[in-house]
């Protein structure tokens, strides 16, 4: 079954003139991909979320805002699509996600297509 896996931190704990804890938790994250081999098939980092734009649908309308559309203490800063036999196995996989401070690691079903 495959799981999504978002990474969800408090992103100004990325905030230093050096750029030494974003290339420090990179570091991790290769290790990371490569300790769960094949039980990867996608995953990226995410620009910040000034970066981002809402599309907001109300009532039949649409409406564009920056940023993130909720006010949140963490954002989402990246994401893994994995391959696992079960919830469980998807579990112990989230668990070794690398995160710089504290954060969560949100673990959800990907949902099958119809059969036809």
């Amino acid at each position: 079954m495959k799981y999504l896996l978002t990474i969800f931190e408090d992103e100004s704990a990325y905030d230093d003139d050096t750029g030494a804890a974003m290339n420090a938790i990179v570091e991790k994250h290769m290790a990371f991909g490569e300790d769960i081999g094949a039980a990867m098939l996608n995953g990226a980092g995410l620009e910040p979320s000034t970066t981002a734009t809402t599309v907001r649908t109300t009532a039949g309308h649409q409406t564009l805002h920056d940023g993130p559309f909720a006010e949140t203490k963490e954002q989402m800063g990246g994401f893994y699509m994995i391959e696992a036999p079960d919830l469980d196995a998807a579990i112990a996989i989230a668990r070794k996600i690398p995160l710089h401070a504290d954060g969560a690691i949100e673990v959800r079903p990907v949902l099958s297509p119809p059969s036809m």
